[in-house]
């Protein structure tokens, strides 16, 4: 692995965010922004926010479909390289912007999703938030093991198959499937959420100018609307590593 990047460090246990080797080997184009923010809560409007990210995504859409944009076109190349139909399985912005092309807006579920979500179809971009409570150790996005066991949002337990791309812990729960696919309800966010770890993932030519410009923005937005200062990192196959502490 290459150089860590500490982000906070005290006598609480430290937790971390990594892609493994093998993901950097099989996708030398990618490009993750990770954010940890703390003192997140539901009692908050995001109104605003997301009705103008929802109009930057609109403007997208007024003149190409989701389909036809770079940063989809890419996360379809990878589904494809993975063996998976890029049509069946969509990213998760894939999937918002269809929505959100087809009924003009999107359900509104938690201040803090609402917001990543707009931000999400506005740079045509997955951004997965996880409940750090509900995570052991760490976060690795690597090939299954055939071990890990997911929970649906029904409640339903899962096992994804060997070689099959996930976002796991220590404790072998397979936080997200098919890599940007579908998240876990086990570390969805609640209202009850204080810490979370946000991860945002692209593919295209122009991913690091987008990812550089899109962890800010969240970062801001983050800081302007509950009390803290988000941590943020740009990862890379020499700096894997995101280390925090919640």
């Amino acid at each position: 692995m290459g150089a860590s990047i500490v982000i906070d460090v005290s006598d609480q246990a430290l937790m971390r965010f990594q892609h493994s080797d093998d993901m950097w080997r099989d996708f030398p184009e990618l490009v993750p922004g990770v954010i940890f923010a703390k003192g997140v809560s539901a009692d908050v409007s995001v109104s605003g926010q997301v009705a103008r990210f929802a109009e930057i995504a609109a403007k997208r859409l007024a003149t190409a479909t989701e389909g036809e944009l770079p940063e989809i076109q890419a996360w379809r190349r990878a589904f494809s390289q993975m063996g998976l139909k890029p049509t069946q399985y969509r990213c998760a912005s894939e999937s918002l912007l269809r929505r959100f092309r087809k009924e003009g807006a999107l359900p509104r579920l938690h201040p803090l999703i609402d917001l990543c979500n707009a931000v999400s179809i506005a740079y045509a971009v997955p951004v997965a938030v996880f409940d750090v409570s509900k995570i052991s150790g760490y976060v690795e996005v690597g090939y299954a093991t055939g071990d890990e066991t997911y929970l649906t949002f029904s409640g339903e337990s899962e096992h994804p198959p060997a070689g099959e791309v996930v976002f796991a812990d220590a404790a072998s729960r397979a936080h997200a499937r098919r890599w940007s696919n579908r998240q876990s309800g086990h570390s969805a966010v609640r209202d009850t959420t204080t810490d979370v770890l946000i991860v945002a993932e692209a593919l295209h030519g122009t991913a690091l100018a987008d990812m550089e410009s899109l962890t800010t923005t969240l970062a801001d937005e983050l800081s302007a609307i509950w009390p803290g200062t988000p941590r943020s990192a740009i990862l890379s196959a020499s700096e894997p590593r995101f280390e925090f502490t919640p």
